[in-house]
């Protein structure tokens, strides 16, 4: 018998075995149990994440000999077919190579007809954003007034892309992203049904590895089974990783920890010689320092999950609570340049000198300018606001001053680098790329235009064509998000009908200016030339697509 990859052998067959979606599983499983079913969902969300899968399970039990309900038997002639991928009356369409009118036409022109053999006939459209806007008109009121035999499920990852008058139609769910605990599990389940050795270190491993999709966990399982010729260790996934060594980035964090920058570049040396990852060494710096923050809270937390280091308490005592802050901000921010230095051994060298050279320091005119090193003074206390300063002006300040150390520049206040604020859009543009929002939240964030920075508050106008995406608990995330980054500001949002530059209509322009540049490379294309005048051939300008 032929091997089958994990990640369909283990693809889930009923709602309760799927993983980090339970307010998607609860919703869907209500509307079945109740037989209260919309004619259209939309599934958004990163690769791997359960889309699809939740999408055949939902037109499972919608054609379950046995009834609609949650769980379907799983023993019928229906659901087997589903979960065999020959069911007729499921029909899957892939929209990134199906993008024209005439395809959509064609989809849609069999709607009308009763299903063959099941109950419902399910449209899943997987990666709906990829269709032409002539596709999406055409699809438009097949969405709006279904025969009541359809359902559709669209799917994608890239739900800005959609037209609002799709989403409007549409029941929307967002799948999250996994988190490593929630990969770390399953990846343990399925070694242990596969009766597979493993090292949890090299579980570890692959879920942080995995990026919040499980899907890629399952496939780098697949690769390190087949590496290790069976077996799961921590060396050999870590060598076909290429993952960081976890004394190199101990070693780095004792240089920080004792404002040592010659050791510091002799580990960042040894680094090179072994052709390591720059971006994965400021990630294992990054996961290390939040374990370091988070020991200094609770070793209990620390140890429930499984990440404690023999050297955890030791720089946990000597590494100030503000410095490991400072670190992984400066951290984030030089893994974001990273790809704009001269090389990434530079990259990841200023990045760490970075960390040397700045520190939070004290406020106030009386005060010394700045704190000795944690390291040698122990943690210190958070910053207090000095007399006749505001909040605001405590969080988002900045300034650079001589310091004890050397005449070292020493850096005010923890809302590093929160200030100044500019309203133009590729500003507050930035700022969401840093928020860890997705789905409705991005988009509102996306067509706010920041209009001034007063006080402690931000002012933003928005569209009213755009006033169904705001409401409080959006706006309390998106400021609990700024204060995340260091950005301690309240947020005004007026509806006010106006012409207002957003990111959302800058990334549209850029989006039209790449499209016009390519359609004037393609038309002038010495090859298309020569079909056009040798066999009469002409170019369909809506199926030309400008790589992301």
């Amino acid at each position: 018998m032929s091997y089958q990859a994990l990640a369909r052998k283990w693809r889930p067959g009923v709602f309760a075995d799927v993983v980090g979606q339970e307010h998607v599983v609860q919703a869907l499983s209500n509307a079945l149990d109740r037989d209260q079913v919309h004619h259209a969902f939309l599934l958004s969300g990163t690769r791997g994440v359960g889309k699809t899968t939740l999408a055949r399970i939902f037109a499972k039990a919608l054609n379950c000999e046995k009834g609609v309900s949650a769980t379907p038997c799983n023993e019928c002639n229906s659901c087997q077919a589903v979960d065999q991928a020959r069911f007729i009356d499921l029909i899957e369409v892939d929209a990134a190579s199906r993008t024209r009118v005439d395809d959509t036409r064609d989809l849609l022109d069999n709607v009308q007809y009763a299903p063959t053999s099941g109950r419902y006939k399910v449209y899943l459209i997987d990666e709906v954003h990829m269709l032409s806007g002539h596709s999406f008109n055409a699809l438009l009121k097949t969405l709006e007034e279904p025969p009541p035999h359809v359902k559709f499920l669209l799917a994608t990852t890239d739900p800005q892309k959609l037209p609002v008058t799709v989403l409007s139609r549409c029941l929307q769910f967002h799948l999250k992203a996994l988190l490593p605990d929630q990969i770390r599990q399953q990846l343990q389940a399925i070694v242990e049904a596969e009766q597979v050795e493993f090292e949890a270190g090299a579980l570890d491993m692959l879920a942080r590895t995995a990026d919040g999709s499980l899907r890629d966990g399952l496939s780098l399982l697949d690769q390190a089974l087949a590496y290790g010729a069976g077996q799961l260790q921590a060396v050999m996934v870590r060598n076909m990783l290429g993952t960081i060594e976890d004394d190199v980035i101990e070693g780095l964090l004792r240089a920080l920890a004792n404002d040592d920058a010659e050791t510091l570049l002799q580990v960042v040396a040894g680094m090179a010689e072994r052709s390591n990852d720059y971006v994965q060494a400021l990630d294992g710096i990054l996961l290390q320092i939040y374990n370091l923050s988070l020991y200094q809270v609770s070793p209990e937390i620390l140890r429930a999950k499984q990440a404690e280091q023999p050297w955890h308490s030791e720089l946990a005592a000597v590494i100030g609570a503000e410095d490991l802050q400072l670190y992984y901000q400066i951290g984030l921010i030089g893994k974001r340049d990273l790809a704009l230095a001269p090389d990434p051994r530079t990259g990841f060298e200023m990045v760490l000198l970075r960390m040397l050279a700045f520190r939070p320091g004290d406020a106030g005119a009386d005060q010394p300018a700045a704190r000795p090193h944690s390291a040698r003074n122990g943690p210190t206390p958070v910053r207090p606001v000095a007399t006749g300063e505001s909040p605001a002006a405590s969080a988002t300040d900045l300034e650079t001053r001589p310091g004890s150390r050397g005449g070292k520049p020493v850096m005010q206040g923890p809302g590093y680098p929160a200030a100044p604020f500019k309203t133009e859009p590729k500003y507050w543009e930035g700022l969401i790329d840093q928020m860890s929002i997705n789905g409705v939240t991005r988009e509102l964030a996306m067509n706010l235009g920041m209009r001034e920075h007063s006080g402690s508050t931000l002012f933003f106008d928005l569209d009213p064509s755009h006033e169904y995406l705001y409401d409080n608990t959006r706006k309390e995330l998106l400021t609990a998000e700024l204060h995340k980054l260091g950005v301690d500001v309240a947020i005004n949002i007026e509806v006010r009908n106006h012409e207002i530059k957003t990111p959302a209509f800058c990334v549209r322009q850029r989006r039209k200016a790449e499209l016009q540049a390519a359609e004037q490379a393609i038309s002038e294309d010495p090859n298309i030339q020569a079909l056009k005048e040798s066999f009469g051939a002409t170019l369909v300008k809506d199926s030309i697509r400008v790589r992301e």
